[in-house]
C-alpha cells in the first residue's frame, strides 16, 4: 500500500505570482553527494521521475502554513511549495529542515538569509527577542516606528512576529482600534494602520490565521480604512456588511464550507481592495497572502465537488423550465465562479472535476441559456463554453455530434454559438472575438484525437461542413451577392458586376473575423474547405470585398485569396482562371494608384509569391489576360518578372530540344575536372531551378576558358533564329494583348487616372488559360529531342555539343538518343 503520508503536490510561484502545479509525487529526504548535503527529493507517482531535488540550506527560510505546506524560497522570484496530503507527513519533513538548521521544529519559520552589518548581527544574536511596548494608546507612535524599522532586516522581522504572535498582540491592538475609533482619535487611527499594514507584511501564516478569523477581519479591515494619505476614510466595512451580499442559489448544508466562501471572499477583497499596491520591494513579502487564497480556493472546489447533492439540485434547477429567469441568472453566475475557481486545481483533479460537470449534462445547460434574451446570462454562459473548450475540446465535439442526430441544424448548440457571434451587438464586437476563437479551436485538427476505432477529425470536419458551415458563411455570403444592389455599388464597365458591400464598420469587422476562421480552415481542412469553396463560388464572393473602403476588410480578402495560391493546387489554380479572380484583385491595385501602403505590398507580395515558385498555369493566365494593365509598373521587377518567366515558357514549348539541356544538367552526362567535381557538385544542388530558368548560366569551371572563335558561330546562328522569330511573337502578343490568346473578348481599357474597365470573358470562350489543350497550361509543354540546339541566357551562351571521346558510351546508349547530348561553353 502507498504511503500516503508522504504524498505531495509540488508547486512553483510564476511570475503573475500565481501557483502553478508541476504533479504530484511522494517526498523523502537524504544525503545527496552532489550537493554534498541533506536534500528533499520528489519522485513522481506516475513514472517515477524526479520533480524535485532540493538541497536543505542552513540559511534558507522554510515557512510551515495551515499544517499541511511547507513553503520556501530557491532563489530570488523562485518560490516553491509542498502541499501535504496528511498532516503527519508534513510535521516530518518539517522536523527534518529543522534538524539541518537546527531550529525547534515548534516554530513555523525558520531563520532568514541576512545581508547585515556586523554591528547588527552581533545586537541581534545578543538580544534573545524582541520587546514590543505596552499596547497603550500613548505608546502606538512607538510601536509604529519599531515595525517600521524591523520590516528591512529579516531577522527583526523574525523577531518581531514572534513577539506579536506569542503576547497576542494583535487582539490587543483591535481593541485599542476600538477605543480610538470611539474617540476619534485620527492620529491613533493613523499609526494603527501603518501597524497593521507592517503586520501583513511580516510575511506569516500564523498572524493570518489570527487576524483572519470571524471574530478578528472585519476589524482589521476597519483598521486598514484610515490610511493617512488620504483625507478622508474608506469605508470598506459598509460596502461588505451592507452592499456586498452573500447568495446561496442553492442551500450549503456544511457550515465550514459557508465559512471558508466567506473568509476567502473578504481576504480576496483585504488583498485587491483594501490593501495598498505594494512595490517591487513588497511584492515578495505579501507571498503568504497569495498563498492562502489560492489553497482556500483549493479548499473550496474539492468540498464542493464532493457534495453530490448540491450539484445534483444546481443542474436541475439549472436546466428546469419552471425556473424563473433571476434564479437562473444567479445559477449561472455561481456556476462560471466555480468553474473559475477550477482553475486552481492541478490537472488530475481538474479532469475529475469537469468529468462530473459534463456527467451532470453541463452542455444540454448551456443549451437551454444561450437560447435567453438575457445578454448578461448568454454572456456568463459563453464564459462557461470557453472554459470547457479550452480544457477539453473533444468533449464538446463528440457532444454537438451526438446532438445532430436528434435535434435541427439551427438548434445545435455550435450553431447557437455561431448566431451569437454574428448578432454581438457590441461596436467593437468583444463577444464575437471570443466566439470566434472558441470556434478556431473547436475546428483545429491538431487538437483532434486519432483512435484505432475512428478519426475525430474526419467525422467531425464532415459534421461541421454539412452542419454549421452555412451558418458562418452566411453573413459573407449575404454581403457580397449580386442580388441585392441596395447593399452597394456595380462596379462601371464590367461584365461580372462586383458589388461594393455594405460597409458599415461594425459588419466589416464581423466579415473579417469570419474570413480569418475561413483563411484558417484553408490552411488546415484541405478537401473540405476546398469543396466548400468550389462548390460555392466562396473566393469570388470574398473578392468582393477588395473593393471595401475598409482597408483591414479588404486586406483579409486578400490573405484568403494569398493562402489559396500558397497551396499551390491546381485544383484551385483552375478555378481562379476559369473565373478570372485575378480581375478584382488587379482592380484594387489600380485603385490604389501610386500610394505605398499595406494593400499595395499585400497585392505585389501576390505576385511576387507567383513568379518566385514558378506557378506556371497562374504565370501564363495572368501574363496573358492582364499584362497590358501591369507593363507600366516598373519601380518593382515583379511584373517584368513574371513576363519573363512567361517567355520562358513559351520558348521552351516552341523549342522542345531544351529539355533534354535540363535533362543533361540533371545527369551529370558532361565532363569535369576531376579536381573540381566534388565542390562544383555541391554547387549545383545549391543553385534552384528557378535561377536558372531565371537566366543564370550554370556553367562548369573548366569550360570557361574557352577561345573566341569556338563562341562565334553557335551565337550568329542563334541571333538568325531569333530575328526570325521576333516578329511572330510580336504578333501573337499582339493578338492575345491583355485578354489573352483564347479570349479575345475580354477588354480593359486604361487612362491615366485610377478609374478601370474590367470586363470578365463570355461563356462562349471555347478554351480557357488553365485548360490541359491551352498554351499556357503545365501539361502542355513538348517533351525534349536529341537533336543538338544551343541556347543564350543574360550570363551567356550555352551549347549542346558531342565530346570525341565518348564513342564508347554513345554505343551503349543507342536505346537513349536524348542522353547524347553533351554540354559545352
Amino acid at each position: 500500500m502507498t504511503d500516503t503520508r508522504r504524498r505531495v503536490k509540488v508547486y512553483t510561484l510564476n511570475e503573475d505570482r500565481q501557483w502553478d502545479d508541476r504533479g504530484t509525487g511522494h517526498v523523502s529526504s537524504g544525503y545527496v553527494e552532489r550537493f554534498k548535503g541533506t536534500s528533499l527529493l520528489v519522485r513522481a507517482e506516475s513514472d517515477g521521475s524526479l520533480l524535485l531535488e532540493s538541497k536543505i540550506n542552513p540559511n534558507t527560510a522554510y515557512q510551515k502554513q495551515q499544517d499541511t505546506l511547507i513553503v520556501w524560497s530557491e532563489a530570488e522570484n523562485y518560490d516553491l511549495a509542498l502541499s501535504f496530503q496528511e498532516k503527519a507527513g508534513c510535521d516530518e519533513i518539517w522536523e527534518k529542515i529543522c534538524q539541518v538548521q537546527g531550529k525547534d521544529p515548534s516554530v513555523d519559520i525558520t531563520q532568514d538569509v541576512v545581508d547585515e552589518s556586523e554591528d547588527e548581527r552581533f545586537d541581534d544574536m545578543s538580544s534573545p527577542g524582541l520587546e514590543l511596548p505596552p499596547c497603550e494608546l500613548n505608546r502606538l507612535e512607538d510601536l509604529a516606528e519599531l515595525v517600521a524599522s524591523s520590516l528591512p532586516s529579516p531577522l527583526r522581522r523574525e523577531k518581531l512576529a514572534l513577539a506579536v504572535e506569542n503576547e497576542g498582540y494583535i487582539r490587543k491592538l483591535l481593541d485599542l482600534f476600538h477605543v480610538c475609533e470611539d474617540l476619534e482619535n485620527r492620529e491613533g487611527l493613523h499609526h494603527i494602520y501603518e501597524i497593521i499594514k507592517g503586520i501583513f507584511l511580516l510575511n506569516r501564516t500564523a498572524l493570518f490565521e489570527v487576524m483572519f478569523s470571524d471574530e478578528c477581519i472585519m476589524d482589521v479591515i476597519g483598521c486598514l480604512e484610515f490610511d493617512p494619505a488620504l483625507p478622508q476614510p474608506r469605508r470598506h466595512r459598509e460596502f461588505l456588511t451592507k452592499t456586498a451580499h452573500f447568495k446561496e442559489v442553492i442551500p450549503i448544508s456544511d457550515p465550514e464550507l459557508r465559512q471558508k466562501i466567506h473568509q476567502t471572499y473578504r481576504v480576496q477583497y483585504i488583498q485587491d481592495m483594501v490593501l495598498p499596491t505594494p512595490s517591487v520591494f513588497e511584492e515578495n513579502m505579501l507571498s503568504t497572502l497569495h498563498s492562502f487564497i489560492f489553497f482556500n480556493k483549493v479548499e473550496i472546489v474539492g468540498m464542493l465537488q464532493d457534495d453530490e447533492k448540491f450539484l445534483t439540485d444546481l443542474f436541475a434547477q439549472l436546466t428546469d423550465e419552471a425556473t424563473d429567469d433571476d434564479k437562473r441568472h444567479e445559477l449561472v453566475n455561481f456556476l462560471k465562479e466555480f468553474c473559475a475557481f477550477s482553475q486552481t486545481l492541478q490537472p488530475q483533479n481538474r479532469d475529475a472535476f469537469f468529468k462530473t460537470l459534463s456527467n451532470m449534462g453541463i452542455l444540454p445547460a448551456l443549451e437551454v441559456i444561450l437560447g435567453m434574451d438575457d445578454v448578461q446570462v448568454r454572456a456568463a454562459a459563453t464564459d462557461i463554453f470557453s472554459y470547457l473548450v479550452e480544457y477539453n475540446p473533444s468533449m464538446v465535439r463528440e457532444f454537438v455530434m451526438q446532438e445532430s442526430q436528434q435535434n435541427d441544424d439551427d438548434i445545435l448548440l455550435i450553431n447557437l454559438i455561431i448566431e451569437h457571434m454574428i448578432c454581438d451587438t457590441d461596436p467593437e464586437l468583444g463577444g464575437a472575438v471570443q466566439l470566434i476563437s472558441l470556434l478556431r479551436t473547436l475546428v483545429d485538427p491538431e487538437n483532434m484525437l486519432a483512435t484505432a476505432n475512428k478519426t475525430e477529425k474526419t467525422e467531425f470536419l464532415s459534421f461541421f461542413y454539412k452542419h454549421c458551415m452555412h451558418v458562418l458563411s452566411a453573413p459573407l455570403l449575404a454581403n457580397t451577392t449580386e442580388d441585392k444592389p441596395s447593399k452597394g455599388v456595380a462596379l462601371e464597365g464590367t461584365e461580372v458586376s462586383f458589388i461594393a458591400p455594405l460597409d458599415d464598420f461594425q459588419t466589416s469587422q464581423l466579415l473579417a473575423l469570419i474570413l480569418e476562421l475561413l483563411t484558417f480552415c484553408v490552411e488546415h481542412h484541405t478537401y473540405h474547405i476546398k469543396n466548400y469553396i468550389i462548390n460555392k463560388d466562396i473566393l469570388r464572393r470574398v473578392l468582393v470585398l477588395t473593393a471595401s473602403k475598409h482597408a483591414f476588410l479588404a486586406l483579409c480578402a486578400l490573405r484568403f485569396m494569398r493562402r489559396i495560391i500558397g497551396l499551390k493546387d491546381e485544383f484551385y489554380n483552375r478555378y481562379i482562371m476559369r473565373n478570372f479572380l485575378f480581375e478584382p484583385v488587379i482592380k484594387a491595385f489600380l485603385n490604389n494608384g501610386s500610394r505605398y501602403n499595406l494593400m499595395n505590398s499585400a497585392i505585389i507580395e501576390m505576385f511576387e509569391y507567383v513568379r518566385v515558385e514558378d506557378v506556371k498555369s497562374l504565370t501564363a493566365h495572368i501574363v496573358e489576360n492582364y499584362w497590358k494593365a501591369l507593363e507600366d509598373v516598373d519601380y518593382v521587377q515583379t511584373f517584368k518578372g513574371l513576363k519573363l518567366r512567361y517567355e520562358q515558357q513559351r520558348e521552351r514549348q516552341d523549342n522542345p530540344k531544351l529539355d533534354s539541356m535540363r535533362s543533361i544538367l540533371r545527369n551529370h552526362r558532361f565532363r569535369r575536372d576531376a579536381r573540381t567535381l566534388e565542390d562544383e557538385e555541391e554547387m549545383w544542388f545549391n543553385t534552384d531551378e528557378d535561377d536558372l530558368e531565371d537566366g543564370e548560366t550554370v556553367v562548369r569551371t573548366s569550360d570557361k576558358i574557352k577561345t573566341e572563335e569556338d563562341l562565334m558561330e553557335p551565337i550568329s546562328k542563334f541571333m538568325e533564329r531569333k530575328k526570325l522569330k521576333e516578329p511572330e511573337d510580336k504578333e501573337i502578343l499582339a493578338k492575345s494583348s491583355f485578354s489573352g490568346r483564347q479570349n479575345p473578348s475580354f477588354k480593359l481599357a486604361f487612362s491615366g487616372s485610377t478609374k478601370t474597365s474590367l470586363s470578365s470573358p463570355p461563356p462562349s470562350a471555347s478554351l480557357s488559360p488553365g485548360s490541359p489543350g491551352s498554351p499556357g497550361s503545365p501539361g502542355s509543354g513538348a517533351r525534349s529531342s536529341p537533336s543538338n540546339t544551343s541556347v543564350t541566357t543574360k550570363g551567356g551562351l550555352v551549347g549542346l555539343v558531342d565530346y570525341p571521346d565518348d564513342d564508347e558510351e554513345e554505343e551503349d546508349d543507342d536505346d537513349e538518343p536524348s542522353k547524347k547530348s553533351r554540354l559545352s561553353s
